[in-house]
């Protein structure tokens, strides 16, 4: 089956765009991966709606992406953050990608606002493709695309 025959309703990254493609959802992620866990920190740091933070929180902790773990300050009634599931923790590596693709074609005069760099070297961390063995590719052109098990034609479609 050829590309333009492929029904592509069931595509992983389509899938995965109605979750993490919504406004704001990359940009709450990023503040939680920065260390932002409780609700009032994260709508303080991006100024977004309290009714938008609250609907983007519910559907990463229903999507398994965010856990809602309860805390209480002294004299405060409880309250929730919100923690990295494994999940969520996998969508580092996407956020990765967005910040060295913007570092790269839209730079700031003044250089990059973050250095992300590995704890234990101290070189700057950067996203790759690498192959399940292990051979490390330097663009999609080292790549090729077929059709998995879940593949569907169009004529299948109905």
């Amino acid at each position: 089956m050829e590309w333009r025959e492929q029904d592509t309703s069931t595509c992983a990254i389509g899938t995965t765009l109605d979750l993490v493609g919504k406004p704001w959802v990359l940009l709450i992620m990023r503040e939680v991966f920065r260390g932002l866990h409780r609700f009032s920190d994260i709508q303080a740091h991006l100024d977004v709606s309290r009714p938008l933070l609250a609907a983007r929180l519910e559907a990463l902790v229903q999507a398994g992406v965010l856990a809602r773990v309860p805390y209480r300050e002294p004299g405060q009634r409880p309250r929730h953050e919100y923690q990295l599931t494994e999940k969520g923790r996998d969508l580092y590596p996407v956020l990765t990608a967005l910040r060295d693709w913007g570092d790269r074609h839209l730079p700031k005069d003044d250089g990059p606002s973050t250095i992300v760099e590995h704890r234990g070297c101290g070189a700057r961390v950067h996203a790759a493709l690498v192959c399940e063995d292990g051979h490390r590719l330097e663009s999609y052109e080292d790549v090729q695309a077929r059709p998995g098990p879940g593949a569907r034609s169009l004529t299948a479609r109905g």
